[in-house]
């Protein structure tokens, strides 16, 4: 391929992946105010995962194979990074600013660190160690300590539960992704070896979502009503369908397929550069259209912590000869990573 070729596909990555960022920086701005509308955070989320998934279905239907391929990868995707990381970050955000829980979800390449280093008992790089220690230092400042941590503590630990998902989705996708016959000899790739579709993982992660989340949120109950109505974006009326059809179509399907389709022209390391202007974008967006101000030193610390997941994310582990994204556990090649989903 020509330089002018790789130049552009690159370009057009890069603009794929900032509509994803802002897309999915959207989410909790629209998903708020439905919230304090009367709708529990629960059912917000079983909403979007379910919309989702209904608008799927034809993906999911040309990926039929995969729950047979991959029915470890899709059970971990839609239990984690579908149902446990939105039921948490919406729960979270009920009780906390938007931009605090997405920072504090963010913590989840710390989180892997620790995982890797105290549970797969594998050394770490001294850069990904630094990156764990600005992280956690950003949001010390984040959540303001010295004050006593002015946020609320239950909304603090909603976060963290998102970004506790989002590292369950990270060790659970090795597993997922690894050949199911190694010993198979070279040249000859079926079905299974095959690296799994994003798409595909991504429409039948929805699927299990909504069917865990259907239980656990018993939509039935729901005050459709408020559907209806209008909901208030800091003080201003906006119609509650429109805010959840930004939620299912624009910051859920949109944003998931132009950060699948946007790594494929990019490096993991770009891409994961690019994905933290999610934080950012969710910040500033709460800022505009909710009124929800930080403070000089709440800002260095998000920038802190942006920079401390960037590092920790790219870092390589230590004594290892095959470059690998600590942010995965350190065990899944840098090539595969350009294969999988974001867990969002």
């Amino acid at each position: 391929m020509s330089g002018t070729g790789t130049r552009g596909r690159k370009g057009v990555g890069l603009g794929l992946a900032l509509v994803s960022a802002l897309a999915f920086g959207g989410s909790g701005v629209a998903a708020k105010p439905l919230i304090e509308a009367g709708l529990d955070p629960l059912h917000v989320v079983w909403l979007r995962v379910a919309g989702a998934a209904l608008v799927l279905l034809p993906v999911a239907w040309r990926h039929r194979a995969l729950p047979r391929a991959r029915p470890a990868l899709l059970l971990g995707y839609g239990l984690f990074a579908v149902a446990g990381v939105q039921a948490c970050y919406f729960a979270a955000i009920s009780r906390i600013p938007v931009g605090v829980a997405l920072l504090v979800e963010y913590l989840a390449p710390a989180l892997v660190l620790g995982w890797v280093r105290f549970v797969q008992r594998r050394p770490v790089s001294r850069a990904a160690t630094a990156g764990v220690v600005l992280a956690v230092g950003g949001l010390a400042c984040v959540v303001e300590v010295w004050a006593g941590l002015r946020f609320d503590a239950l909304g603090l630990l909603l976060a963290l539960g998102a970004a506790c998902c989002q590292v369950g989705y990270f060790v659970l996708s090795d597993h997922g992704t690894e050949p199911a016959s190694p010993a198979e000899p070279a040249g000859r790739t079926g079905p299974a070896q095959e690296p799994p579709s994003p798409l595909g993982v991504i429409a039948y992660g929805l699927l299990v979502g909504a069917v865990v989340l259907t239980f656990v949120a018993r939509p039935w109950g729901m005050d459709w009503s408020v559907l209806g109505g209008r909901a208030e974006m800091d003080g201003t009326p906006v119609a509650a369908f429109l805010l959840l059809a930004w939620i299912v179509l624009v910051a859920t399907v949109v944003a998931y397929a132009t950060g699948v389709v946007s790594v494929r022209g990019l490096s993991p390391q770009v891409a994961v550069v690019v994905a933290c202007l999610e934080a950012v974008v969710a910040t500033v967006l709460a800022w505009v259209l909710l009124g929800e101000h930080l403070s000089p030193p709440q800002l260095a610390g998000g920038c802190v912590v942006l920079v401390g997941a960037f590092v920790a994310q790219t870092a390589t582990p230590a004594g290892r000869g095959e470059a690998r994204t600590v942010a995965e556990g350190g065990t899944v090649p840098l090539e595969t990573r350009a294969e999988l989903p974001d867990a969002r």
